[in-house]
């Protein structure tokens, strides 16, 4: 009887010895087997180009590890497109949009996809000039190799630059000078981006609301002699806002208003 139960045990032990001796060999094999196969050749692509461009703006050779170029790529992609619109024409010309429907007595019409599309287009319109320059100077230069990613980035800048400081007042730039502690500046182009980004776009705002002030004269007229008549018959109860926005509209077809937005938009902008 014991050594029937003996029996048993003692194959049973020799199969889990065997699995595991399997086991132990297969664990540590697959990896010296991994070892002796060579890895394949990377392949340039955009990993490269990305490298190459993180690693000129670092100033050295070596390209920085994955993680931080993800990181430093996703931080861009955040703050990088607000900054951009705010150093072109596009404040100035939603701000002055916006102002119109307020002026007509719109409140969704054009809805805001509308707007912001039509400001785009202008915006695009206008620093043709701009994107131009960049292009020839900086962007053309940098893909053919001739220059490196913090060349083409002060390239691109300079153009920008231009453009900026041609439609910024000399009191706003004074002001955040002073503010800054820096100055006088002997040519324009001196003027640093930390002065002029914040003089620019004030500058934008009060341009954009002046040209709003104006659009708004004949809209308020047309409220005024409508709110004077019902006054006059004694509808009071009436609201002169819903008999004045056909008016409105009327006016705004007749004189051509969309055309006439645009080229007054445009040729504040000197284009």
């Amino acid at each position: 009887m014991l050594a029937r139960l003996s029996a048993p045990r003692s194959v049973g032990g020799r199969a889990a010895l065997f699995v595991g001796l399997l086991a132990f060999f297969i664990l540590f094999a697959a990896p010296a087997f991994a070892q002796g196969v060579p890895a394949p050749a990377p392949t340039p692509g955009v990993g490269d180009a990305v490298d190459r461009a993180l690693g000129d703006l670092g100033g050295g050779n070596a390209p920085l590890s994955l993680s931080l170029q993800v990181l430093i790529i996703m931080g861009l992609l955040t703050v990088l497109p607000g900054i951009l619109l705010m150093m072109t024409s596009f404040t100035r010309i939603i701000i002055v949009l916006s102002v119109l429907r307020q002026a007509l007595g719109l409140q969704q019409t054009p809805p805001n996809q509308v707007l912001i599309g039509l400001s785009l287009f202008l915006s695009f319109f206008v620093m043709s000039p701009v994107i131009n320059q960049a292009n020839t100077t900086a962007i053309q230069p940098y893909a053919a190799g001739q220059i490196s990613a913090t060349q083409m980035i002060a390239g691109t800048g300079e153009a920008l630059h231009g453009f900026m400081i041609k439609q910024t007042r000399n009191r706003d730039v004074k002001m955040f000078a002073d503010m800054a502690k820096s100055g006088p500046y002997a040519k324009p182009a001196d003027v640093p981006f930390s002065v002029l980004l914040p003089a620019f776009v004030t500058s934008e705002l009060k341009t954009a609301f002046q040209i709003g002030f104006l659009i708004f004269l004949p809209f308020i007229v047309i409220d005024l002699v409508v709110a004077t008549v019902l006054m006059s018959l004694g509808m009071m109860m009436m609201s002169p806002t819903i008999i004045s926005l056909p008016f409105k509209l009327l006016l705004f077809v007749l004189v051509d208003g969309w055309a006439l937005t645009m080229g007054s938009l445009a040729a504040s902008f000197g284009t």
